[in-house]
């Protein structure tokens, strides 16, 4: 299968990133049913998703025309079947949690043919043990999107062993039809972007923790010193601490004690100062 062939995608898991990769897919003219378990989950995936086009207007950075299509593409759903229905592509962007991730490829495994790409979005977990639970293994892919995914240009294309080099393929080019600038990257924890960007961040925390210099600074510091685009706290909070604190353990138990999370980290994530999402983390939102 060509990527220029697929018609047809389903998103598994509303959230944030699972809402941004549906905008993208219908922006380039596929048909993308966007799935969670909950009704209120995939309305608010939808209203972010309208937010986003309508901002996107008002910039410039998208015409009315391409709104009305990406729109017209967007199907909501909470019904399995109906966002697998005839896709020729599931990327799944569930939690970041292996027996989770693992159950949605078993039983998408068993509803789907052996020609359907299936891609994970998981930004460190192994893809060769969410692919091992899958009937067709050789078809899955990693495809690591960065939030907020209709701006950001990366995706990591993650390749296990036993993925086929057709999969693979298939997963880089439909990154490109997307409009994004896709990497290859073989399935080792963290892959390149996670485990750098991780090393970075949990090294910022340490330094904050320390009192050697302010968040703000610290950020200043990597902004204006090294052309970061925004400085790793920053995107710390952007992120949510919890899901770092997560890859960070993960890593820490599969790389070692060099990516373990410092103690203000794991003090902030239990008194639920979360980043962005709970309005409080390293900045005030």
């Amino acid at each position: 299968m060509k990527a220029d062939d697929i018609r047809k995608a389903a998103v598994i898991g509303a959230g944030t990133m699972g809402h941004g990769i549906a905008q993208v897919l219908a922006m380039c003219g596929v048909e993308a049913r966007l799935y969670d378990v909950d009704d209120a989950a995939v309305e608010s995936a939808l209203g972010h998703i309208r937010k986003n086009l309508d901002k996107g207007v008002e910039r410039g950075k998208v015409t009315e025309d391409a709104r009305a299509v990406a729109l017209a593409n967007l199907v909501g759903t909470t019904d399995t079947m109906t966002a697998i229905d005839g896709v020729q592509v599931v990327i799944e962007a569930a939690p970041e949690r292996m027996d989770l991730k693992r159950k949605v490829f078993a039983q998408l495994g068993d509803a789907l043919g052996p020609g359907v790409l299936l891609a994970t979005n998981t930004s460190s977990l192994s893809v060769a043990a969410i692919a091992d639970a899958a009937r067709h293994p050789e078809r899955v892919v990693g495809m690591h999107f960065f939030n907020p995914v209709h701006i950001m240009k990366l995706v990591e294309v993650v390749r296990h062993e036993g993925a086929s080099t057709e999969a693979v393929q298939t997963a880089v080019d439909l990154a490109r039809r997307m409009g994004k600038e896709p990497i290859e990257v073989t399935d080792a924890p963290g892959f390149a972007s996670s485990r750098l960007g991780i090393a970075i961040g949990m090294e910022a925390i340490r330094m904050v923790e320390a009192g050697v210099a302010s968040a703000a600074d610290i950020d200043q510091a990597m902004v204006l010193g090294y052309g970061f685009p925004m400085g790793p706290l920053r995107l710390t909070d952007i992120v949510g601490l919890d899901i770092r604190l997560s890859i960070a353990e993960y890593l820490t138990q599969e790389l070692g004690d060099r990516f373990e999370p410092p103690a203000l980290l794991r003090d902030m994530v239990a008194r639920g100062e979360l980043g962005k999402k709970s309005g409080k983390g390293f900045y005030t939102w």
